[in-house]
């Protein structure tokens, strides 16, 4: 595969990656954050880069991707956690997350808000999504849509953008909010989890890995190789633009008070270069998420249709467009309110899998293990979803809050090096062992 292919794929990536989250978040942590805003950018980027490429390393290493981590785990659990993952990735949450920020970025600013916005949404919805399907249709041509034409317009808009930012704001970094004087780097680190990049990684990982293949590789470590490198090609830019982003927040904190990244960058952009600012803030939103929600399609699609052979492909993509165009019209604070007790609930157990697959060799591939350390991760991951959501955990909530870093909302750690300690006990005692799995770890 030429040099060239290998920048594109990860031009691609970035570009998929790249949607509403990580426009609005990196801004706000800066404006949040102020002087703590280096140690709090350094925990964001750990779960808003790291875990993803990590989480595209590991299924890059496996043969079978995603499914056959979650095979080790029991084949239900594999199936059941993939579906929620791409459902909540896809039509569910992400994708109409993505189409309500284009719209209220992107179109909102220039009709304003009166009475027929509800008609204005559906109409902006209906364009937005016959484009998506149109371009998710083929998925072989993404690399040369998004890799060689979207992404680097989008690139170029994000480089002015910050570019006349840092010229034009010299404002110091203000005192840290509350959230941020103390612990700041565990507070970026939770707020990494809102990008959703880490599970969107778990789907992205077939669509990278398609097209790869599509270039006649097909060895495993020469795939590997290849995922790695587009990898890094999309996580250096994505670090890049979230410590830009982040800076204009935290230099535009000093201007006044803001509810969220979007105030910011709305303020921010006009701000800097007037109308024309607008316009090109408008036009950035507008493509990311485009190419996040194009992205996602693809992801759904290509999962799905191989979970259920007998639904095609295109049949899964028109069932996903027209879901994710209806839950779009529902408004983007309806979308909202599931997204962080799903993050916080997904994100653990996302972790714990990704870790256990790179010691796969300590422990051979033993389903007790496996089982062990997600269950008991699952447990005060469910915990902190179910808080999230405003349930009263009770007596649980102390045992919760005992836990070391509990404060933080990490404290699913210890429960996970438990479970995964137990695991390996009841896996000696047992002997478990297989040839099927002896291959399978050669393999990865």
């Amino acid at each position: 595969m030429r040099k060239m292919d290998t920048v594109f794929i990860g031009l691609m990536l970035f570009s998929m990656f790249f949607g509403a989250g990580n426009l609005i978040f990196p801004p706000f942590l800066g404006a949040e954050a102020g002087s703590s805003y280096w140690l709090a950018m350094a925990g964001f980027i750990l779960t808003g880069v790291g875990l993803p490429f990590a989480v595209l390393f590991a299924v890059s290493l496996v043969k079978g991707g995603v499914q056959t981590i979650g095979n080790r785990v029991h084949p239900v659990f594999s199936t059941v956690f993939m579906v929620v993952i791409y459902l909540s990735i896809g039509p569910f949450l992400a994708i109409p997350r993505n189409a309500n920020v284009a719209y209220e970025m992107g179109l909102k600013p220039f009709v304003g808000s009166d009475s027929n916005a509800a008609l204005i949404l559906l109409l902006f919805t209906v364009t937005f999504f016959a484009l998506v399907y149109a371009v998710s249709l083929n998925p072989s041509k993404m690399e040369k849509y998004m890799g060689r034409w979207i992404t680097p317009i989008l690139l170029l808009s994000m480089v002015l953008l910050c570019t006349v930012g840092f010229f034009k704001l010299d404002a110091p970094l203000q005192s840290p909010s509350a959230n941020y004087q103390s612990g700041a780097f565990s507070t970026g680190f939770i707020e990494g989890y809102n990008t959703m990049d880490a599970l969107a990684a778990l789907a992205f990982g077939i669509v990278i890995l398609t097209a790869i293949g599509q270039r006649g590789i097909q060895d495993r470590k020469q795939l590997t190789n290849f995922t790695l490198k587009a990898g890094l090609i999309a996580g250096t830019l994505l670090t890049l633009v979230y410590v830009s982003l982040g800076l204009i927040g935290g230099k535009m904190a000093a201007t006044g008070s803001f509810e969220n990244g979007t105030d910011i960058l709305a303020e921010a952009s006009t701000l800097l270069l007037g109308k024309s600012g607008t316009a090109l803030l408008s036009f950035i939103f507008t493509l990311a998420c485009f190419t996040t929600v194009v992205g996602l399609t693809t992801a759904c699609g290509q999962y799905f249709s191989k979970l259920m052979p007998s639904v095609s492909y295109k049949k899964v993509v028109l069932l996903v467009t027209l879901v994710s165009f209806t839950l779009s019209n529902l408004g983007l604070n309806q979308i909202l309110k599931v997204s962080v007790p799903f993050l916080v609930t997904a994100y653990p157990l996302t972790i714990v899998l990704v870790i256990l697959t790179f010691f796969n060799r300590f422990f051979k591939n033993s389903k007790k293990v496996y089982g062990s350390a997600v269950l008991f991760t699952g447990v005060f991951a469910l915990m902190d979803g179910l808080a999230a959501f405003g349930v009263d955990l009770g007596p649980v909530q102390v045992v919760k809050d005992f836990l070391p870093l509990s404060s933080m909302g990490l404290q699913w750690i210890l429960p996970a090096i438990v479970g995964t300690a137990v695991g390996m006990v009841l896996s000696s005692f047992s002997n478990e062992h297989s040839p099927v799995n002896e291959l399978e770890v050669k393999a990865s």
